[in-house]
């Protein structure tokens, strides 16, 4: 099943977005509908919230005064920290019971305000952040929910800023314009990305660069974000199982040409581990499924085996390859080791970027272009251990 977590500022059509997935199959499951269920007359949540706000806040039919509970939790941080306290868990169980019941083969949709606060993206396959700017936000407050203009930007400021969701979101919707620019956008995005990715999930495909003809890119400065949030959906799948995971190759090198492909080295204590049933599962229910004939990397020095097992994004708007090595292994050091020396050296930088360039100019395929990058390898190998010394790397 392909989980998605969707969210946006309060104001910016996050529920729009919601109902458009909803009529193209998705499964939603509404965080604030939830909320609102906890809360029902008789249900403890309710009246843990007014043991600790007041009972003023129950009107005599025994519901709720929402918006009573707005004014007070909304300007104040800590009292909203301390609401999000006592519903937070009934929430998320209720959540959890709703998700499983949706079919193997629908798209499950995640509807959560703060999702980005409570960090909850890094247990979805894809974050979905509906954004507006402010004053738009602040317009549909007061005109479409009868807001004042002081308590709607009360409740924009309280929620997460526009960078931080950035940070989360693999897609990102510009909704500051009209419906039907929103249709067109959510329509591409299931085409394109979610009914794919679902059928990747579902048939254990990988999404991979095509064999033949690489393109090399221009740096892109958003690699980076893409990798940490790859990196924190890993770290929450695989917990102790991997003390290490890190965003290694070309794209992990600020200022330097690649193939649109984020490489990641997910460390382990053993291979074992790597071949134990927790990992796989883990591994499989995130959609990075194993190459099973891929189990050794080519090694950089005389006479060696580097194993390592193989891994493989199904997502289709991103290609990713999982490396997992044991952590101390000549291939886990020289992996590191070899980032940071381009990191670190403009010259050995420049040089790599000349040899990419160079094959990228010829006809080959990916394996041909492992083989034709051995030599340049086999020269630049002591120029990298010197620098290794000489910065006393440990990693």
């Amino acid at each position: 099943m392909l989980r998605i977590g969707l969210t946006g500022g309060i104001g910016s059509g996050k529920s729009t977005v919601a109902r458009l997935l909803e009529a193209h199959g998705a499964r939603v499951v509404d965080a604030d509908a939830v909320a609102r269920e906890v809360m029902e007359p008789g249900q403890p949540t309710l009246a843990a919230v007014a043991g600790r706000f007041g009972a003023h806040l129950l009107r005599a039919d025994g519901t709720l005064d929402r918006a009573g509970l707005a004014a007070v939790v909304f300007p104040d941080p800590d009292a909203l920290a301390a609401l999000d306290a006592i519903t937070g868990p009934a929430v998320t169980r209720r959540v959890a019971v709703l998700r499983r019941q949706v079919p193997r083969d629908r798209v499950s949709v995640f509807d959560m305000p703060l999702l980005v606060e409570r960090r909850l993206w890094v247990h979805e396959h894809l974050t979905v952040v509906v954004g507006a700017g402010t004053e738009t936000r602040v317009r549909r407050l007061v005109d479409q929910r009868g807001l004042a203009e002081a308590d709607a930007r009360h409740r924009v400021a309280a929620q997460a800023s526009d960078e931080q969701r950035q940070a989360a979101a693999d897609v990102w919707l510009d909704n500051d314009g009209e419906r039907e620019e929103t249709l067109r956008a959510v329509a591409r995005l299931w085409e394109q990305r979610l009914a794919p990715y679902e059928a990747n999930l579902l048939g254990r495909r990988r999404n991979r660069q095509p064999e033949t003809g690489p393109v090399l890119r221009p740096p892109d400065p958003t690699w980076p974000a893409q990798a940490a949030r790859l990196v924190a959906r890993l770290q929450d799948a695989l917990g102790d199982l991997a003390p290490r995971v890190d965003h290694m190759g070309s794209t992990s090198v600020p200022g330097l040409p690649a193939v649109d492909v984020v490489d990641l080295q997910v460390g382990v204590r053993s291979l074992d581990v790597a071949d134990g049933a927790a990992f796989r599962a883990a591994m499989d229910d995130r959609g990075f499924f194993r190459v099973e004939d891929n189990l050794t990397d080519t090694p950089h020095g005389p006479g060696e085996t580097w194993p390592e097992r193989f891994h493989g994004s199904a997502d289709p708007g991103r290609v990713s390859n999982i490396h997992v090595r044991e952590v101390g292994s000549p291939a886990w050091r020289f992996a590191l080791q070899f980032r940071d020396w381009l990191r670190a050296d403009a010259v050995a930088r420049d040089d790599y970027a000349a040899l990419e360039s160079r094959l990228a100019g010829r006809a080959g395929t990916t394996s041909t272009d492992v083989e034709a990058k051995e030599p340049w390898f086999a020269a630049a190998f002591p120029r990298m251990h010197d620098w290794v010394l000489r910065a006393g790397w440990t990693g």
